[in-house]
């Protein structure tokens, strides 16, 4: 694994974030009540913050001062994003990979590995929304019984 920022992080009780790319309007809000709530508790966030919702959720963790892991679906930057820096600098923010970074492009492969990993180290998965038959959905059985799994959504897409 290959990381950037505070690994000290990591021993901190963790609750993995996943989403799948298009969300039901009515989860929307569901998800920015939750990512505030996570936010002001000073809860550790880890998730790849790469679907929408997923950006959004990590637009109001970066308001609050609680550590934030962020899961690469692809290798390291050779440069990180400038706006990342500060909350790396003062040791807030830990950005991991499981890939080399050679690894330059997401992929459905490199996005479900990295997905895994993110489930692997959660303390606990909280999933805003997952379509039916697709990817996450998979992934999240994997996990149930293993890990303690919360979903914001209780019905399919509307």
């Amino acid at each position: 694994m290959h990381s950037i920022g505070n690994i000290e992080i990591l021993k901190r009780h963790k609750t993995a974030f996943l989403c799948s790319r298009q969300v039901p309007a009515l989860i929307v809000l569901q998800c920015y009540d939750w990512a505030i709530a996570r936010r002001d508790a000073g809860e550790c966030v880890i998730s790849g913050f790469h679907s929408a919702m997923e950006k959004d959720v990590m637009h109001y963790l970066l308001k609050g001062s609680q550590p934030i892991i962020l899961a690469m679906a692809r290798g390291l930057k050779q440069k990180t994003d400038p706006h990342l820096l500060p909350h790396i600098d003062n040791g807030r923010l830990l950005v991991l990979s499981p890939f080399e970074k050679e690894v330059t492009r997401v992929t459905e492969q490199t996005s479900y590995l990295r997905n895994k990993m993110m489930m692997e180290l959660a303390d606990e998965i909280v999933v805003g929304f997952m379509h039916p038959d697709g990817q996450l959905q998979r992934l999240v059985y994997e996990f149930e019984g293993i890990k303690k799994i919360h979903n914001l959504h209780t019905k399919g897409p509307e």
